[in-house]
């Protein structure tokens, strides 16, 4: 059996920046296939602004940011034009544009806009997903119905890793599911949601935001919960699948070491293109990828939580990226604390190994 079925995970999976230039602006992609993306996270880099977040199944005027609990925007001249056969037109009042500005954007390729009827308790007038079965990634709308409800996530395989966000009437908090969001906690994961527009613990028990029941191969479970399914609300869920060798959700357990030598190594099966990591008490959710962090060590970090521009300081968050992981080696409450648990999200730029055998060698 090959070590991976993903040779090219750029076909899926892109990082772009950009200097903005204050008018209509293409942004086109640089990885070895061309990428019209479905999802697209934008940040400014250099100032202080929110995320935005846009997607081919709610459309180009329907923006969500990763920082707040606000809802969706309804702005036909918001934040891009179009979605490109190999990356995305931005308009002039794009927030990461402005003329002095530096932008990034994550990207990922579901189905061309292409949507299917869901399944599930909610009815396939309300639901929706658009899937990409191969690359273990999908985009779920859903209208709320007050009780404990399943939804149909398009993957063809159990969940690992689950954003939700109210899209209407009132604000509130993004919620995350991770297959290892106990991690530090006695509870099982269906117990355990994180809050991405907060660095708040994850919330444990009597809260679950997914009715302490296990996900399938084609559905997940939402409780009674405004966050997550209030009744007639419509919500947008982005859904993920690992896998092997193109996309990793896990976990481990810092050591506070500062030393390049002992801190911990993380092994992901792939070199990393895009890495989120949480801790799963207090801390903030930081992003790094390759394109901002060209060479180790990335200290690059932007949080999906806050507004804030990028931290460039050195000695802060500072991590490695390695041709089959990464490797932390800085005392810091973020990313490695000595007994800190953390989960993380990562996607690759290349797998470790390729389907014919190929090593992929480090940075």
């Amino acid at each position: 059996m090959a070590y991976t079925t993903i040779d090219d995970p750029s076909a899926y999976f892109q990082v772009a920046i950009w200097s903005g230039n204050g008018s209509n602006q293409a942004i086109t992609n640089d990885g070895n296939s061309d990428l019209q993306p479905d999802l697209v996270w934008i940040k400014a880099r250099n100032e202080t602004s929110d995320h935005a977040i846009l997607d081919s199944s709610r459309g180009l005027s329907a923006r969500l940011h990763s920082n707040t609990d606000d809802v969706e925007t309804s702005d036909t001249s918001a934040t891009m034009s179009s979605f490109d056969s190999d990356g995305f037109t931005m308009t002039q009042y794009n927030v990461a544009n402005d003329a002095n500005d530096t932008g990034v954007a994550w990207q990922w390729k579901m189905n061309g806009g292409t949507t299917t009827a869901g399944g599930g308790t909610d009815s396939a007038a309300t639901t929706t997903y658009q899937s990409n079965t191969t690359a273990g990634q999908s985009i779920v709308t859903y209208t709320g119905e007050g009780s404990s409800m399943t939804v149909a996530h398009g993957l063809g395989a159990v969940p690992h890793a689950i954003f939700v966000k109210k899209r209407t009437n009132d604000g509130e908090n993004w919620r995350v599911y991770h297959q290892y969001g106990n991690h530090g906690g006695s509870h099982s994961a269906q117990q355990a949601g994180g809050t991405l527009n907060s660095n708040a613990s994850f919330d444990f028990g009597a809260n679950s935001y997914w009715d302490n029941t296990d996900f399938t191969s084609t559905l997940f479970t939402v409780k009674d919960n405004s966050t997550v399914n209030e009744n007639t609300d419509t919500y947008v869920a982005y859904c993920f699948s690992q896998i092997q060798g193109y996309s990793k959700f896990g976990k481990y357990t810092g050591n506070g070491q500062d030393d390049n030598q002992y801190g911990p190594f993380i092994y992901t099966g792939f070199k990393p293109a895009w890495l989120m990591i949480k801790r799963t008490t207090a801390n903030q959710w930081g992003i790094y990828d390759s394109k901002r962090g060209t060479h180790n060590e990335i200290t690059m970090n932007l949080d999906a939580d806050s507004d804030s521009a990028e931290n460039t300081a050195t000695n802060y968050d500072d991590l490695d990226f390695l041709s089959n992981g990464f490797k932390l080696y800085e005392n810091n409450d973020d990313v490695n604390a000595d007994g800190g648990a953390y989960v993380y999200f990562a996607f690759a730029e290349y797998p470790f190994v390729s389907s014919e055998g190929v090593p992929v060698t480090a940075r």
